[in-house]
C-alpha cells in the first residue's frame, strides 16, 4: 500500500467509529491541548485518555514529567470512567464515614480518590471516555483536567 492509501484507509476507519467513542487522533489533540496549558501553568504533566469501557487510547509524558503521574493519570481516567464522575468527587465519598470509605482499595488499587481526572462527554451527551492528569498539584491537575473536557467539547 502507499503511504496515501494507508491514511485514506485510517481517515476511512476513524470516520466509520461511532459517535459514543474518542478516536486516537482526537485523544492525542486532547493531550497535545492539556499540554499547551500545563506549559503555561509551569506543570510537567502526563496526560491519559481512556475510552469508555477503561481501556487506554493515549497515555503522554511531556519532557521531565514524573515517572509516579504515568499510572496516576492513567487510574484517573480509569476511575472516571469506570465510576463516571470525577475523582474530585470521590475526595468526600471516600473520606473516613463517607459512603464510599475505602473505594481506593478496590479494582486492584486504580481507583483515585483526588482530583485530575473528568469524565469525557460525546455531541449526544453520553460519556464517551475519560481524562486524567498528573504532575502538578491537585487543584492544578483538576483544573488542567476540566480545561481537557471544555476544550474537547468545543472540539468534538
Amino acid at each position: 500500500m502507499t503511504e496515501k492509501q494507508i491514511t485514506d484507509l485510517v481517515k476511512e476507519v476513524i470516520e466509520a467509529l461511532p459517535e459514543n467513542s474518542i478516536s486516537l487522533i482526537k485523544a492525542n489533540e486532547l493531550i497535545a491541548a492539556v499540554f499547551a496549558k500545563a506549559k503555561e501553568m509551569g506543570v510537567r504533566a502526563v496526560a491519559a485518555v481512556a475510552d469508555k469501557h477503561t481501556n487506554p487510547v493515549s497515555v503522554q509524558c511531556m519532557r521531565d514529567s514524573y515517572i509516579a503521574s504515568y499510572d496516576i493519570a492513567f487510574n484517573k481516567a480509569y476511575t472516571v470512567t469506570a465510576l463516571k464522575m470525577p475523582t474530585s468527587a470521590l475526595k468526600n465519598l471516600a473520606a473516613p464515614g463517607g459512603s464510599l470509605y475505602g473505594i481506593q482499595f478496590t479494582n486492584s488499587g486504580k481507583i483515585v480518590i483526588f482530583g485530575g481526572g473528568v469524565p469525557l462527554y460525546g455531541k449526544n451527551g453520553d460519556i464517551i471516555g475519560g481524562l486524567g492528569v498528573s504532575g502538578g498539584s491537585e487543584e492544578q491537575d483538576t483544573a488542567l483536567a476540566e480545561y481537557g473536557a471544555r476544550w474537547l467539547s468545543e472540539n468534538l
